[in-house]
């Protein structure tokens, strides 16, 4: 019979106090999935006030010169914005909560949006790359251990 060093024999079953720690480990979500709630629920937060920007004033967010933005309609396009942006919100209170359609839901919904901001990149090229940025975090975090979370 194999036994530590201090006597005590290795059992197969855990004990009450093991059962009890990895109950409160697997309450809380892990470290990755946790920072991409935060990142989604803050890249949501982002593209609403984007998308205020240009429903509120669309004269603002227009480039000069006789171009203009590559979106033709800034006014359409900031409501897109703020729908996008409450349901990343939305998925990103969904992951923190630990929601498995919400894992799904993040990787499509932030891939989706990465790819509708790059119009965006004529009006607001800064903004537009942070959130793209922000966006592949995101997808890393969430598919980097995605048996392990």
């Amino acid at each position: 019979m194999a036994s530590t060093p201090h006597g005590t024999p290795l059992t197969a079953t855990p004990s009450a106090t093991d059962r009890e720690l990895a109950a409160r480990r697997s309450a809380f979500p892990s470290g990755w999935v946790l920072f991409a709630a935060v990142t989604l629920f803050m890249s949501g937060g982002m593209t609403i006030v984007f998308g205020f920007a240009a429903v509120l004033n669309d004269k603002v967010v227009t480039v000069g010169g006789s171009g203009g933005p590559a979106i033709w309609d800034l006014t359409a396009w900031g409501w897109v914005g703020i729908v996008t942006g409450i349901v990343m919100v939305l998925t990103g209170i969904g992951l923190a909560l630990q929601m498995g359609v919400a894992r799904w839901a993040a990787v499509g919904f932030v891939t989706l949006h990465a790819i509708l901001m790059f119009p965006v990149a004529s009006a607001f090229p800064i903004v537009a790359i942070v959130v793209i940025a922000l966006d592949v975090v995101i997808l890393y975090e969430l598919t980097v251990a995605w048996g392990s979370a």
